[in-house]
């Protein structure tokens, strides 16, 4: 329930602040005072979008509070679910800089317009005289049907279901043309796979024989290098070994006369030692040192297999091509394991699809039940506001066997008929504007007492009756009212004698500025109000009478 809205800077309004009864508010004035800038501005908090030439000041912001009673409108989840502060009393505000940046508020949390829409169409419904080419959509005509059917709990699982079968059935068919695509890739994927298997491929290898490969094409060279080193080692006179020896037996005779000279004898003779091994690992080097050429054979075959196989697979390594082998290995086992894969979604797709067919037919057997209580409902109101001979007929039609879209298996749409003798049609093409205003009043009656919505507001649906439907009218409303708050501007004095709550809009004018103010009036105020809304701005005696007795009958 909107308890207050304050306005600031915006259009014609400076300052304006409005607090609501809980039931009927009545909202009058002469056509541009500005009850549509209020209306407007309420918008702002509803999460219309802003205009920038609409500010009264524009070297000040504009600021659109509201604050709603939202206790016992299951809304607590909804606030959870946003990460929001829950409050009883909950703050919706809007403001906008002149330069046309926008900050929107839930309780102080800022938060984006499409956060505050969603909390803002669970509060209030808004519906004017233009709102009236919406009962032709089957969308609306739909939710009708399902407001009364109470289908609300229903239709969230079957959605979820529906939205969830969708995607399970893309999945699907996106995994079986993948399959027929790689079961077409299978040989092809299985040869190169082979061949690399058969490569018998390993970390390192590549290295290890290039290495062999080197030493193999070059053994002569190597063979004859530690000959030459062996024998100016050992065999050739004088050789290396051999004059270290000559060495220590002439430091020998030194060492009596120089006893420090020990040392030098001893690494001698160390080095004596140490070139005794060099030339034993030399001599095992050069007996293992072969020319082998049919090794070199072997080695530059595999090799080149390696460097083709390199160059087919676009690698650098031998690590790289084991990896590329592993790929074509995982890719042989999806294919081969794809048919296990789609019969799993199947089995999973056809399931979602039993409980989508049990939710729909559940859903649309609660439908054809409702139908009869909308026509009888909106009928009997149509007849109380002046419209005996109205007839409104809705058709249940279901979709072709195993179709369904996110609404279920059926379609509604609505047929009426306004006067006595004519076939029901689409209500474009029978009704007028006062009739359709009517039709979708008795409408909202209905969905008022299926519905915790908190507040609706009327703008100007009147078009179209006068006089003792007028009257009829606002009867409906007050009785509307005593389920949900309603507010409603009017021009009839009919339907605003019926209201609580009964404010004037109106203008303040200067030379230099135009304001619109709001105020709420009291009983003799009220009874000027509805005679001039009867007579004029000069209402005789008669008008003011007709105004009380307006007044007395509520």
């Amino acid at each position: 329930m909107l308890k207050r809205l304050a306005i600031r800077n915006y259009a014609l309004i400076d300052d304006l602040d409005i607090s609501f009864s809980n039931e009927l508010n009545i909202m009058t004035g002469e056509t541009g005072a500005g009850k549509s800038i209020i209306l407007g501005a309420l918008s702002l908090i509803l999460g219309q979008r802003a205009e920038g030439k609409y500010f009264f000041n524009q070297q000040k912001k504009c600021v659109i509070e509201g604050i709603f009673e939202v206790n016992g409108f299951q809304l607590e989840d909804f606030f959870t679910e946003n990460d929001l502060d829950y409050e009883a009393e909950t703050v919706l505000r809007r403001e906008i800089s002149s330069d046309g940046k926008t900050r929107a508020f839930i309780n102080d949390t800022p938060v984006n317009l499409n956060l505050l829409k969603k909390l803002s169409e669970r509060l209030i419904d808004v519906h004017s005289q233009h709102a009236t080419l919406e009962i032709n959509d089957e969308e609306f005509q739909l939710l009708v049907i399902d407001t009364v059917a109470e289908n609300q709990e229903l239709l969230s699982n079957y959605r979820k279901t529906y939205k969830l079968y969708r995607t399970t059935q893309s999945l699907l068919r996106e995994l079986i043309s993948q399959s027929e695509q790689n079961k077409a890739e299978l040989d092809y994927f299985q040869f190169q796979f082979d061949e690399l298997e058969k490569a018998r491929l390993a970390p390192g290898e590549q290295e290890e024989l290039e290495q062999e490969q080197s030493e193999l094409t070059h053994a002569e060279e190597i063979k004859r290098s530690l000959l030459i080193s062996i024998g100016i080692l050992s065999d050739n006179e004088p050789s290396a070994a051999t004059q270290i020896k000559e060495a220590l037996v002439s430091l020998g005779g030194a060492e009596k006369f120089k006893p420090e000279l020990n040392k030098i004898s001893e690494r001698l003779n160390s080095a004596l030692i140490e070139i005794k091994d060099l030339i034993s690992e030399l001599e095992d080097f050069e007996q293992r040192s072969l020319i082998n050429e049919s090794r070199l054979e072997e080695v530059n075959d595999r090799l080149d297999l390696l460097y083709s196989l390199h160059k087919k697979h676009r690698v650098k390594s031998d690590t790289e091509l084991i990896a590329v082998q592993n790929q074509f290995k995982e890719k042989i086992s999806n294919i081969l394991f794809a048919d296990e894969d789609i019969e799993k979604l199947k089995t999973e797709s056809d399931k979602l699809l039993e409980d989508m067919t049990d939710l729909a037919n559940e859903i649309s057997g609660r439908r054809t039940n409702a139908i009869p209580k909308v026509e009888a409902q909106v009928m009997h109101t149509l007849s109380e506001i002046g419209m005996p001979n109205a007839v409104l007929q809705i058709l249940n039609e279901c979709l072709p066997e195993g179709k369904f879209d996110s609404n279920g298996n059926n379609q509604i749409r609505f047929l009426f008929s306004a006067n006595k003798g004519q076939s029901p049609l689409p209500m474009n093409k029978v009704a007028s504007g006062g009739e359709l205003s009517r039709l979708m009043l008795s409408i909202k009656s209905l969905v008022a007492m299926h519905t915790a919505l908190p507040t609706i507001i009327f703008d100007e649906i009147d078009t179209g009756i006068s006089g003792e439907v007028a009257l009829r009218v606002g009867v409906i409303m007050e009785k509307l009212s005593k389920n949900m708050q309603v507010i409603a501007i009017t021009h009839l004095p009919q339907i605003a004698s019926k209201g609580n709550t009964h404010y004037c809009v109106y203008k303040d004018e200067t030379a230099d500025i135009t304001n619109t103010n709001i105020r709420q009036l009291d009983k003799e105020e009220r009874v000027m109000e509805l005679a001039k809304m009867l007579s004029g701005n000069n209402p005789g005696e008669s008008a003011i009478q007709n105004a009380r007795e307006l007044l007395l009958k509520f």
